[in-house]
């Protein structure tokens, strides 16, 4: 369940049909009942999700995730992985190689490449909901958690929104959570940016 919220919340637009009623929630008190992390933990990201702010929500996840300027923290591993920062590099060819090898066929509905930091919780969540708990953890070890406590330290940073701020370190707390639980150990890669 997190990595579903938490992949939607990164992957689409607050107002879509997807993440607006996770965002409603969130806004909200009672969703840190059912989130798998301490009351301690949540009870101060509950209430930075519930703060007010002029900028609109859909208009902060533009400025983030689409641009037209460039983005504070870049959601795709191949920007923190690839020596060139470019999208579509390597760590993206080798990802697609994974899920070939595993006969994971997963469809992205817009178009970029498949290491977006939202589209591979989604698969995270796909592959536990399906009992495909060894390529979960592959997925996490090797294609995700190798760059994303980079990213989220730069986009909580750069967000310059409560409602981001706070999902970034509901990330940040729960991939922690979830690599001090994992089987096998965390790829060590090289981070250029």
């Amino acid at each position: 369940m997190a990595a579903r919220v938490l992949g939607a919340l990164f992957y689409y637009a607050p107002d879509s049909t997807e993440a607006a009623p996770l965002v409603s929630a969130l806004k909200t008190d009672g969703w840190q009942a059912q989130w798998p992390l301490s009351p301690e933990v949540l009870a101060p990201i509950a209430a930075v999700f519930q703060a007010d702010i002029e900028e609109p929500l859909p208009q902060a996840w533009q400025r983030l995730f689409v641009g037209p300027w460039a983005l504070p923290s870049p959601p795709w591993g191949s920007v923190w992985l690839d020596r060139e920062s470019v999208l579509f590099g390597e760590s993206t060819l080798a990802l697609r190689q994974w899920m070939r090898d595993n006969g994971i066929q997963f469809e992205i509905q817009q178009n970029e490449p498949e290491d977006h930091f939202g589209s591979l919780l989604l698969l995270a969540a796909w592959l536990a909901e399906n009992g495909r708990h060894s390529e979960c953890e592959q997925l996490l070890a090797w294609h995700l958690l190798p760059w994303s406590a980079r990213f989220l330290a730069v986009f909580i940073e750069g967000a310059n929104h409560p409602f981001y701020q706070a999902a970034g370190e509901l990330a940040q707390q729960t991939l922690a959570q979830w690599q001090s639980q994992l089987l096998i150990p965390v790829a060590v890669k090289p981070l250029f940016r």
